[in-house]
């Protein structure tokens, strides 16, 4: 069955929140990795580039939405309400993560150029934020 227009809001739904979460997520890690080279800078140390790793944590929940929305989008069992609750749903978690994980990776960068340890427990702290948003893709795609 072909989705209508309310079909078509959750499918389009899951891209755009995840999409949205990601950048809102880019605004917050983005200038805490910046202010924590300027640190180092400031301090006359290296700047440690490996920190552009936690600026770069969100992306995959752009990826997350959009592999969700090709399932949605082929999807041949579900129905309007189904779409829109699902897309909504997933979209909303996956964008929520985004940002959740950003002020993880936001910390993360900030103790890592004060330290110069600990980049691998960081990480994991930040990976727990992202194994959600992979939860939530597996589940949706249960469903379809």
């Amino acid at each position: 069955m072909e989705a209508g227009f309310l079909g078509w809001i959750g499918i389009g739904g899951v891209f755009g929140l995840s999409a949205l979460g990601s950048a809102i997520g880019i605004v917050i890690s983005g200038p805490a990795v910046i202010g924590a080279w300027k640190k180092c800078y400031l301090q006359k140390r290296p700047a440690p580039f490996i920190l552009v790793v936690f600026a770069g944590t969100v992306l995959s929940n752009i990826i997350y939405g959009f592999i969700l929305l090709m399932s949605l989008s082929a999807s041949t069992v579900l129905r309007d309400p189904q779409f829109l609750v699902l897309g909504l749903g997933a979209g909303l978690c996956i964008g929520t993560i985004a940002i959740t994980q950003s002020v993880c990776s936001a910390a993360a960068a900030e103790a890592f150029a004060e330290t110069g340890e600990g980049f691998g427990s960081y990480l994991m702290v930040v990976g727990i934020a992202e194994t959600i948003s992979l939860f939530a893709v597996v589940f949706t795609i249960l469903f379809t």
